[in-house]
C-alpha cells in the first residue's frame, strides 16, 4: 500500500457527503453556500471550552496573515482555522505536479483517490497543530498553563472543528455550494478586515482620531474640522489606504481581464482557424498565496518554538527564528529575528519609521513570487510541455507547423508561457508590496487574493447561470 493509499485509508474512517442525487438549483446552492459560511464565522466567535478567556493575552492578532490566509481566532474553534487543510492540499499538489506522486487529476477514480489523501493529510495536520498548539499555550498567548486536561480537550476540540472544515469543502466541491470552502473563507476574511477597517466604531487607541473605521471618522472630521490629520494616520486606516484600496481593486480587474492569444488550427474541421487565450496574470495570484501560506507557517512554528524554548528571549540562536513580546495593549508583538522581516509594519508612517525591516519584506515577496510562479508553472500543468500535449491530444496545432509534434509545440508555447509567468510573478508581487507600503485595507496579499476569487466566483456563477437558461448547453458539457 502505497503513500496516497495509506492517507486514503485514513480519510474513510472520517464522515463524508454524499453527492447530491440531482443537480441543485443556483439559488439552492448559493443557499449551502451561506449557510457554510455563516456557520465558520460563527465557529471564529466560540471560545473554546475549558479556556478562560481573561487569560488570552491577544484574542485577536488583528487581520494579519494568520487571519487573512488561514482564518485564525486564538483561543477560538478556528484556533487552527483552515492551516491543515491549505497545507494539505499545497503540499499533495507539489508532489503530483513534480511527478513524485503519480497521479493523473484528469481521470476521475485518480482525483478522488487525491482528494482522500488530501483529507487524511489534513486530518494529520490538524492532529500535529492542535497539539503543538495546546502544549505551547497557543504560541505564547495564554497567560496561564495548561493542565494535562485542559491540553487533551483543547486538541479534542481544534481536531473536531478541523473536521467540520473539511465537511464545509466537501459540501461544497461535491456540488452543494459554489466553488471551494477554502477560497469562500479566504474572501470573507479579508472582506472582514475591508469592512472593519472602513466602517469600524470602535475608538482609536493609541492613534490620530476618535474611530478606528475611516469612514465614521471622515464623517466626524467633516463637522468639526481637521481632515488633514486623517490623510495618514500611524496604525490605523486612512485616506491613502482608502483611495489605495479602490485603485489596487480595478488596477487587478483590469489585468484580469488581459489576454494573450495563440493562434491554432483545429484540425478535426479541416483546419478551422482559432485562438487560445492566455491570462497576463498566467500564475493568478498563485505566487502570492504560496508566499502567505510559507509566512503564516514560519509564524507559527516560530511562536510555538519561542514559547516553549525561548520565551525570554535569551537563546541567542533561536532568537534569530523570531522574538516576541507582549506589548502594553496585551498584544502579542514580533520584536526580532526572520519573523520580525515576515511581518512588517503597514502604511507609509511604517515605511518611514522602519524603512530597513519594510524594505527587506518587499524584495523578499517579490522574489518569493518570481520563484513561487515559476515553480508552480512546472508542478501544476501549465508548462509548455503539458499545454503542448493537451492540444496534441484534443487535436489542435499550430498553423504552420507538423501536426502532432509535442516539441515543436513545446518550443512554440515556450516563447509565450515563460515570458507571461516571470512577468506575471513580477506583477502580483510588485502589487502585493506596493498595497502593503499603501496601507491597502485588507493587505497587500488578502487584496490580491480576494479580488482574484471573485473573478472566479463571478466566472463559475455566470457558467451555472447560462446552465440554467439553455438547458441543451448542459446535456452538450455532459452537466
Amino acid at each position: 500500500m502505497g503513500f496516497l493509499d495509506a492517507l486514503g485509508k485514513l480519510a474513510y474512517i472520517l464522515p463524508a457527503v454524499k453527492k447530491p442525487e440531482r443537480r441543485p438549483s443556483l439559488y439552492e446552492r448559493f443557499g449551502w453556500t451561506g449557510l457554510v459560511l455563516l456557520l465558520f464565522l460563527i465557529m471564529g466567535n466560540v471560545y473554546l471550552y475549558g479556556i478562560p478567556t481573561e487569560a488570552i493575552i491577544s484574542p485577536e492578532y488583528g487581520f494579519g496573515v494568520l487571519t487573512l490566509i488561514f482564518g485564525m481566532r486564538t483561543g477560538t474553534l478556528m484556533q487552527l482555522g483552515i492551516s491543515p487543510i491549505v497545507t494539505a492540499g499545497i503540499v499533495l499538489e507539489v508532489l503530483v505536479g513534480a511527478k513524485i506522486l503519480d497521479l493523473d487529476l484528469s481521470e476521475p477514480e485518480q482525483r478522488e483517490r487525491f482528494t482522500a489523501a488530501q483529507k487524511g493529510l489534513a486530518l494529520i495536520l490538524a492532529v500535529v497543530e492542535a497539539t503543538a498548539y495546546a502544549v505551547s499555550q497557543f504560541g505564547g498567548a495564554l497567560r496561564i498553563p495548561l493542565t494535562p486536561t485542559q491540553q487533551i480537550l483543547v486538541i479534542i476540540q481544534l481536531v473536531l472543528a478541523s473536521m467540520i472544515v473539511l465537511l464545509f469543502d466537501e459540501l461544497l466541491q461535491k456540488g452543494w455550494g459554489l466553488g471551494s470552502a477554502i477560497s469562500l473563507f479566504i474572501l470573507a476574511n479579508v472582506a472582514e478586515a475591508v469592512t472593519w477597517n472602513m466602517f469600524s466604531i470602535a475608538p482609536a487607541i493609541g492613534g490620530e482620531g476618535t474611530y478606528f473605521g475611516i469612514v465614521p471618522e471622515m464623517i466626524t472630521r467633516f463637522f468639526t474640522g481637521g481632515l488633514a490629520g486623517i490623510v495618514i494616520r500611524q496604525g490605523l486606516p486612512d485616506i491613502v489606504g482608502l483611495i489605495a484600496t479602490l485603485a489596487f481593486i480595478f488596477l487587478l480587474i483590469y489585468l484580469h481581464g488581459i489576454r494573450v492569444e495563440i493562434p491554432i488550427a483545429i484540425q478535426r474541421y479541416r483546419g478551422v482557424r482559432s485562438k487560445v487565450p492566455l491570462n497576463f496574470l498566467y500564475v493568478a495570484n498563485i505566487p502570492v498565496l504560496l508566499f502567505s501560506i510559507f509566512i503564516a507557517d514560519y509564524l507559527f512554528f516560530a511562536r510555538i518554538i519561542w514559547s516553549r524554548f525561548n520565551s525570554d528571549n535569551s537563546n541567542f540562536l533561536l532568537n534569530f527564528l523570531g522574538t516576541f513580546v507582549v506589548d502594553e495593549k496585551g498584544n502579542l508583538v514580533t520584536t526580532g529575528g526572520l519573523a520580525y522581516y515576515l511581518s512588517p509594519p503597514r502604511g507609509l508612517l511604517g515605511l518611514v519609521s522602519q524603512p530597513l525591516r519594510v524594505s527587506v519584506y518587499v524584495v523578499l515577496l517579490i522574489i518569493a513570487a518570481v520563484i513561487f510562479g515559476l515553480m508552480w508553472v512546472e508542478v501544476s500543468g501549465m508548462s509548455p510541455r503539458d499545454q503542448a500535449e493537451q492540444l496534441v491530444k484534443s487535436g489542435l496545432s499550430i498553423p504552420g507547423m507538423r501536426m502532432g509534434s509535442v516539441k515543436t509545440l513545446e518550443a512554440f508555447l515556450s516563447r509565450y508561457i515563460y515570458p507571461l509567468a516571470l512577468l506575471s510573478s513580477i506583477v502580483v508581487g510588485v502589487i502585493a508590496a506596493a498595497a502593503e507600503v499603501l496601507g491597502v485595507y485588507g493587505g497587500g496579499m488578502g487584496i490580491l487574493l480576494a479580488v482574484g476569487i471573485i473573478y472566479q466566483y463571478y466566472q463559475i456563477i455566470a457558467y451555472e447561470r447560462a446552465l440554467e437558461v439553455y438547458p441543451l448547453l448542459r446535456k452538450l458539457v455532459g452537466e
